[in-house]
């Protein structure tokens, strides 16, 4: 079911690109609504699983490697992550290396994934709702500008086959880790998830102004994670 999800909400967002690409603001708020989820997911869901797990007490500094590694990540996708629009024909971004940023940005998220107890998890509902908005850009970038030859294609194909692959790549990968390493990569993720969340949150607001429909995707978006926080079982807080 996992796999599924995340190969869906890839393929779902890459439709919507490819058809509504032009609608940047629907992507834009797509984007603010799911960095309020993210957030909240990262806070309530992650950390406390990192900080209570019984390991080492250095784990923040995974979740600051988490942080510059995903600032390394943009300066290969140029911000794909947190909503900036790139056309086809820009020469300031290159598949190859919007490839390889996408990739190891969807599989490290993945491989957590390999150690969850509940088949459909708040962490999980995290990656693919983020997915969408990032798959959306991605749809619009590839396949929306002018028309598509056979050739052209192809390459885009790949790259969106690459990304929708690579969490459940990681998750595979993940099962072969000892699962005393489960803390650190989730203070990794965690890492890239506060950086990615407020990012979008606070760069979206050039003017500084009361942007209350931002205001209001940001509280969406929160009340929904909340709501996956309190229906989902937690395992029980290891005494440190």
């Amino acid at each position: 079911m996992a796999v599924l999800l995340l190969i869906l909400s890839v393929i779902t967002g890459v439709f919507l690109g490819k058809h509504f690409g032009k609608k940047e603001k629907l992507a834009k708020n797509l984007l603010i609504l799911s960095a309020g989820f993210l957030i909240t997911i990262c806070l309530n869901e992650v950390f406390p699983q990192v900080y209570t797990s019984g390991e080492s007490s250095n784990l923040g500094i995974f979740v600051i490697v988490g942080v510059l590694l995903q600032m390394i990540l943009e300066a290969l996708t140029k911000g794909f992550e947190h909503g900036h629009f790139h056309h086809h024909n820009e020469h300031n971004i290159l598949p190859v290396a919007l490839m390889v940023g996408l990739f190891v940005h969807a599989f490290i998220e993945g491989i957590p994934l390999a150690n969850e107890q509940h088949e459909i998890s708040p962490y999980l509902l995290g990656i693919v709702f983020h997915n969408l908005p990032i798959s959306f850009i991605l749809g619009a970038f590839l396949f929306n500008g002018k028309k598509d030859s056979k050739s052209s294609s192809y390459p885009s194909l790949l790259i969106v086959a690459l990304f929708a692959l690579a969490s459940p790549m990681g998750m595979l990968l993940g099962n072969y880790f000892n699962p005393n390493l489960q803390p650190y990569f989730l203070a990794i993720v965690g890492g890239i998830f506060l950086h990615i969340s407020s990012v979008i949150i606070f760069e979206s607001n050039k003017n500084h102004n009361i942007d209350w429909i931002k205001i209001g995707l940001v509280i969406t978006g929160v009340l929904l994670a909340l709501m996956m926080h309190v229906f989902h079982t937690h395992p029980p807080v290891t005494n440190l």
